[in-house]
């Protein structure tokens, strides 16, 4: 993944971003069908997207063992010294349970909705802050425009959301899920730019970390939850550790590293747009005229900043090609 083009990774970021918007409309249907909590929710998320992300590696390594190809994308992730792989898969992981351990507080405290475009309405703001400051990058005028449009569609949503649908603990929670998304885009971007990064490996080891952070907090909250709905809830589970956990993070970390942070974070917005579609259409949550117009506002910021990107790409590739 460590060449990924920056039109592809585009791509994977969107389809990873819309997967991640069906995450928390499973997971209000395990909060409203069972009495798990968020921290066993999102244990059972992490561990059962690791099992599949590890049966996909094997499966992929025994298929490709013979391939030329493959031995040296093995010898080029390899090269990177032990202790620094370790350093990294920890530090991803561990902000990775925060993020997601704090999102499903906040939904299961302040609704699908406003957990979400809290989370990831506060996302672009941290994130662009630090690709300023710790990795150089500049915004530019379409970064600008992009980060402001998405902080005017969280401002709609709340002035125009009402009191009842905002509770301070589920934004506070919000806030702190997504200071973890901020420093996981950073870090995978960061280590990113040399192109040694091996997407794949760093996906399934941070999951393995977050699974063994949250199994002595998810046993105290319970792992096993009661139920008069056992195979929906299952079902569910199922669906979370599978598409908006093992697909969609293994398509976001090697999006990440290809494209620049400020543009992953506003990609992103996408989640929110299909969990407020989600919300309204399967949930039976309000929708107002706040919510619509909010969810337009981010999905322009998501428009213009990757076809900016798309464009920066190109003029990139086309001045290498000059020279």
């Amino acid at each position: 993944m460590s060449g990924l083009s920056v039109g592809r990774g585009l791509a994977y970021l969107g389809i990873a971003g819309a997967a991640w918007g069906t995450a928390g409309a499973a997971a209000s249907l395990v909060f409203s069908d069972s009495d798990m909590g968020p921290v066993a929710l999102s244990f059972w998320r992490c561990a059962g997207g690791f099992l599949l992300l590890l049966v996909v590696r094997l499966l992929r390594a025994h298929r490709a063992a013979a391939s030329v190809r493959t031995e040296r994308t093995e010898r080029v992730a390899v090269s990177l010294p032990r202790r620094s792989r370790v350093l990294r898969i920890t530090v991803t992981g561990v902000a990775l349970a925060v993020f997601q351990t704090a999102y499903f507080a906040a939904v299961e405290a302040t609704g699908l909705a406003v957990g979400t475009v809290v989370t990831l309405g506060a996302g672009p703001v941290l994130i662009a802050l630090g690709a300023r400051f710790a990795l150089g990058e500049r915004l530019g005028l379409g970064g600008i425009c992009a980060v402001g449009g998405a902080l005017a569609g969280l401002a709609v949503l709340f002035v125009g959301g009402g009191d009842a649908a905002v509770r301070p603990w589920g934004v506070a929670f919000a806030l702190v899920s997504a200071a973890g998304y901020a420093l996981m885009t950073l870090l995978t971007r960061w280590w990113g730019r040399d192109g040694g990064t091996d997407a794949s490996d760093t996906t399934v080891w941070a999951f393995a970390v977050v699974s063994l952070c949250l199994l002595p907090l998810a046993a105290v909250e319970g792992l096993v939850p009661h139920t008069a709905e056992p195979a929906r809830v299952l079902g569910c589970l199922v669906y979370i550790a599978a598409v908006p956990t093992a697909l969609a993070y293994a398509l976001y970390f090697a999006g990440a590293a290809a494209v620049r942070s400020a543009t992953v974070s506003v990609i992103m917005l996408l989640e929110p747009v299909s969990a407020a579609i989600i919300a309204v259409t399967l949930l039976g949550e309000e929708l107002n005229t706040a919510t619509v117009a909010g969810t337009l506002l981010m999905l322009a910021a998501v428009t213009g900043l990757a076809g900016a990107e798309a464009r920066a790409a190109r003029g990139r590739r086309g001045g290498v090609g000059a020279g």
